[in-house]
């Protein structure tokens, strides 16, 4: 799993680039990109601060909404097998298949 830190109230995923030999973070649920490196900890979370102010800035002087929307409706394309056995499990909670679903998803995200 890829480890998340919170900047200047924004999540971004972080992980190591062996082939560069410094961390990377990515910033998520922006319209946009905003990546930035660096070789420690203390310097990612600056340069993560850069990034996102940059990027911020240059929303705000272009009009562009800085966040990504979400519709919170996604198709998932499962094995028939896994699609009858979330149905069953479902049933057994005396659940729709979408209520289980959506709980299950919760759970484990927001677990993370």
């Amino acid at each position: 799993m890829k480890n998340v830190v919170t900047i200047g109230g924004h999540k971004a995923i972080v992980s190591f680039d062996p082939d560069i030999g410094m961390f990377r973070g990515e910033f998520l649920g922006l319209n946009g990109g905003a990546d930035f490196y660096a070789k420690d900890v203390d310097g990612l979370m600056r340069e993560g601060g850069v990034s996102l102010e940059s990027f911020l800035a240059l929303c705000a002087e272009k009009g562009i909404a800085p966040l990504r929307g979400y519709s919170g409706r996604f198709n998932v394309r499962l094995d028939p097998k896994t699609h009858e056995a979330a149905v069953l499990a479902a049933a057994s909670a005396d659940k729709s298949l979408n209520e289980w679903v959506a709980e299950t998803i919760e759970t484990a995200a927001f677990a993370a």
